[in-house]
């Protein structure tokens, strides 16, 4: 069974959505959307806006993740204390692909809480409201900020995430990359300025569900280096992968739960 609080907890505070009396909502397109066990969706939308407003929930919420099977995967080894640590847990997803590589970007050389205020700034910048709750910004709203743009306090990403924003726009840069493996996504990436291979690494778990984690990022060689008695400069991302690697189908999960474990211990002493 989902927590939704759990994983709610680890989402992007955006303005997006709020999970409140155990219920979360997300603005969408086609309105607010509820998920509590059930789907709560409005009454006026068509048979097809539903399934894709409900389809669009349960990505976000990753409700088809087999989390008794990550379990049984796990449970004898030096991660089986993740399973009490963070039952329930799934790896959220993100409503759309755009919003994945501007989010993606604005998290770079920054800690996840600065990362969520710029975001939670540049969503408020545009202010497309329904309801109470923001709907994220579409490509063509953020060029049109300009060099309001700054006032979101993004730092040098501003500029990576005007570029990337072009290029999507002028159909230079695809997101839709469902179909590539890995290794072809992140090398099609790359060639983008403003995405090096963390942020692709990132985009591919977050925008499209890949089994792919970003095994440089500080946060998961800090996590493995606590988990396992290390100092975290004899972490390498090489060491990372080969902790990681065996766990197959289920690695992108279980490096999620190490990257939480991470945050929640940061100035915990032990």
């Amino acid at each position: 069974m989902i927590d939704l609080k759990k994983t709610t907890h680890e989402m992007i505070k955006n303005g997006t959505w709020k999970y409140e009396g155990g219920v979360f909502w997300q603005a969408l397109p086609q309105g607010i959307v509820g998920y509590d066990g059930d789907f709560i969706v409005p009454e006026d939308l068509s048979r097809r806006e539903r399934r894709e407003a409900m389809e669009k929930i349960r990505f976000i919420l990753g409700l088809d993740t087999d989390l008794d099977s990550f379990y049984s995967e796990i449970s004898d080894s030096k991660f089986a204390f993740l399973i009490e640590e963070f039952y329930g847990l799934t790896i959220p997803g993100a409503p759309s692909l755009y919003q994945a590589i501007v989010e993606v970007i604005a998290q770079q050389q920054i800690s996840f809480e600065f990362a969520q205020k710029a975001i939670y700034n540049l969503v408020r910048l545009v202010r497309r409201k329904i309801g109470g709750l923001y709907l994220f910004p579409e490509p063509q709203d953020i060029l049109s900020l300009g060099d309001k743009i700054r006032e979101a306090k993004l730092g040098y990403r501003a500029n990576y995430i005007l570029s990337v924003t072009r290029e999507f726009i002028k159909g230079n840069l695809r997101l839709d990359l469902w179909e590539l493996n890995e290794e072809e996504a992140i090398r099609y990436l790359t060639k983008f300025k403003g995405i090096g291979k963390w942020s692709a690494e990132l985009f591919l778990m977050y925008g499209l569900r890949k089994n792919v984690y970003p095994a440089g990022d500080l946060g998961l060689r800090r996590g493995i280096a606590k988990i396992f008695g290390l100092r975290v400069k004899d972490v390498k991302e090489k060491d990372v992968r080969e902790i990681i690697e065996p766990y197959g189908k289920w690695k992108s999960l279980l490096a999620f739960y190490i990257l939480c474990y991470d945050r929640k211990t940061q100035g915990v002493r032990k």
